[in-house]
């Protein structure tokens, strides 16, 4: 066998040319094509961001990049998408493979071996390489990634920025100079997240492959991109061009349009409508707390306008602005858990939990990967049975309780909205816990008709819920949880897939549920909505309680954070101990800057005008 060459040192090219051309892709029963007539072209070494609303075709399009649109999801297609000049309806997955490689948002989803340095070395092996250089890509995507040291660990045993690392790592490997990834950091913690970025940086700056990157998390992810595309919620190209004139040039026009922004340029425009003179506009808390250490202070009038450039001004927006996040006055605990341990076969995922979660809190369940955050939950939903006698909800015990008398006490919904859906139309979805409470066919025409008008589902009753969009899927499972009226929601990453305004929508209603008395349990790896919205946090840490107090109690202590590997959000590290601006300084919500407009509908703004119809992406999605 004739020796290769060495991968870890072989001379690389800096990518490969992506060019889509008039791209519209319309699934199987779906109302109109998401993506819709998109042109642009990727060049070597480009790291490309696409955003858009929920149902614009983000995902569809980063699926198209691999040819598994249409070889293995069927779907209508016009236009092309040419891969090195090689057109991804000609050529199949496998012969696209050396060229262009897909890592997804699930990385359980692509892995097939029972060590990690297998998984790595199973795409190089399928492409018939010669063994030394199947050894030589394994070793040296491992080491990129940080996982060289954990090659014969089972994938089980990574940690879900692990597992990631290692999904990036097997992309690596197959030397494909295209890079496509589809939220890789969606159901990560914030460890998790950092482990990403900094193996993506990595990538990036060895500038060996071209990178196209659909991501909401932009607050960490911002700083590697070169150049952004946007799409509206028809699916049609927006925007093409650097970070600079897409992000800090419409910032206000992308707001507007419902997708999602750092952070710290979502603050920044709510200070420039305060009079505060922030140009460039911070893209990161660094930019942000830098900005406003060397800022003036703000000039008069300037609450009437959100700046777009240093010469544009918008009119500000307006919707309700949710009530300042603090403990309810001391109640009556609604759901007690005592000794509460859950094995998972032979392996304990929680230990001798004690919690009591008082009537109207709002409570936030974070911590890592793995912590049992997810378990915990369930249990107290009864969707995981608890052992008898360690949970109480609302006065019942979800161990003994039927399905009829548990789902009238507390509505659940799960990280995958697919994981619950029991019918075969949307209307029948909503339907479903209403009838099994022996409500009269009025009253469940009416309560299912205000849902679908609440979650922009109008139009969709007939629909199958597993052909509607990502961000469609995610409302409907919400809407299944609120229509009963329980006295208690749990909701499992609730915000996952979903766009800004949609997200904030979301919120809203939970917030103003919240304020009615409805007690709400958010499991969540987004600091920024714990801050936002809870107001009590409890962190898991490797199943064990390690904190239950008020959210703000639980960000002031850095220790307890370090422990739990938990980071502040990206506001309360932007205006910590600011000496410039002692008037903003340790604010942690984007609502209680000045400039917001006084109806404001929460973290990220939207507003009514900015809820556009979606399109549907179907079950890829």
């Amino acid at each position: 066998m004739t020796a290769s060459p060495d991968f870890s040192s072989a001379p690389r090219r800096a990518g490969v040319s992506a060019t889509v051309t008039h791209l519209a892709v319309r699934y199987p029963d779906a109302a109109s094509a998401a993506p819709d007539g998109v042109s642009f072209s990727v060049g070597p070494g480009e790291v490309v961001l696409i955003l858009g609303p929920s149902g614009s075709g983000k995902s569809t399009l980063a699926l198209s990049l691999n040819g598994l649109i249409p070889h293995a999801i069927p779907a209508d297609i016009s236009g092309s998408v040419l891969i090195d000049g090689r057109d991804t309806t000609q050529a199949t997955v496998a012969e696209l493979s050396p060229s262009v490689a897909m890592v997804f948002q699930d990385p359980d989803a692509q892995i097939v071996t029972s060590t990690v340095f297998d998984e790595v070395a199973f795409g190089p092996e399928n492409l018939a390489l010669p063994v030394p250089e199947v050894l030589s890509r394994a070793e040296a995507s491992l080491r990129r990634v940080g996982l060289w040291e954990r090659r014969d660990d089972n994938p089980d045993r990574l940690s879900g920025g692990g597992r990631q690392r290692l999904a990036i790592a097997t992309a690596l490997a197959m030397g494909s100079g295209l890079l496509v990834l589809d939220e890789p950091t969606a159901n990560l913690d914030p460890q998790g997240i950092d482990d990403v970025a900094a193996a993506l940086t990595d990538v990036v700056a060895a500038g060996e492959r071209s990178v196209v990157l659909v991501e909401h998390n932009l607050d960490v992810m911002v700083e590697l991109v070169t150049r952004v595309l946007v799409l509206d919620a028809n699916g049609r190209l927006v925007a093409d061009g650097t970070t600079d004139a897409v992000l800090r040039g419409r910032a206000a026009e992308l707001s507007a349009l419902g997708v999602w922004l750092p952070v710290s340029a979502l603050a920044a425009l709510r200070l420039r409508a305060a009079g505060y003179a922030l140009d460039p506009l911070p893209l990161t808390a660094a930019e942000l707390r830098a900005a406003l250490e060397t800022a003036a202070q703000p000039a008069a009038g300037g609450a009437d306008t959100v700046r777009t450039d240093a010469s544009t001004a918008v009119p500000r927006t307006s919707s309700p602005t949710p009530a300042p996040v603090t403990a309810p006055a001391p109640a009556e605990p609604i759901i007690r858990v005592r000794d509460l341990t859950v094995r998972r076969g032979r392996t304990p995922v929680l230990h001798g939990i004690d919690l009591d979660v008082r009537a109207g809190e709002f409570l936030a369940v974070v911590g890592p990967n793995g912590a049992g955050k997810t378990t915990l939950v369930q249990a107290i939903a009864g969707v995981v049975p608890p052992p008898r006698g360690r949970v109480v909800v609302d006065g019942i015990d979800p161990g003994r309780a039927d399905v009829a008398a548990l789902t009238a006490r507390i509505g659940f919904v799960f990280q995958n909205p697919e994981h619950q859906f029991v019918t075969n139309s949307v209307f029948d979805e909503l339907a479903q816990g209403l009838r099994l409470r022996g409500a009269n066919e009025a009253e469940i025409q009416t309560r299912v008709a205000d849902m679908l008008e609440r979650f922009g589902l109008t139009g969709r009753e007939a629909s199958h819920p597993f052909l509607l969009s990502g961000g469609q899927k995610r409302r409907l499972s919400v809407g299944t949880a609120l229509i009963a009226g329980a006295p208690v929601l749990a909701l499992d990453e609730p915000t996952f897939g979903q766009d800004r305004a949609r997200a904030d929508e979301l919120l809203g209603i939970l917030a103003e549920l919240n304020a009615q008395g409805t007690t709400v349990i958010v499991v969540t790896h987004d600091m920024q909505l714990v801050t936002e919205y809870a107001t009590h946090t409890a962190v898991i840490v490797e199943g064990r309680l390690l904190a239950h107090a008020p959210t703000a109690d639980i960000f002031a202590d850095d220790q307890l954070l370090r422990a739990a590997g938990l980071r502040r959000p990206p506001l309360a590290s932007a205006l910590a101990e600011l000496s410039m601006h002692p008037e903003i300084s340790g604010i942690v919500r984007l609502a209680d800057l000045p400039g917001t407009p006084s109806a404001d509908s929460g973290r990220l703004g939207g507003t009514e005008a900015q809820r556009a119809p979606e399109s549907t992406e179907g079950a890829a999605r």
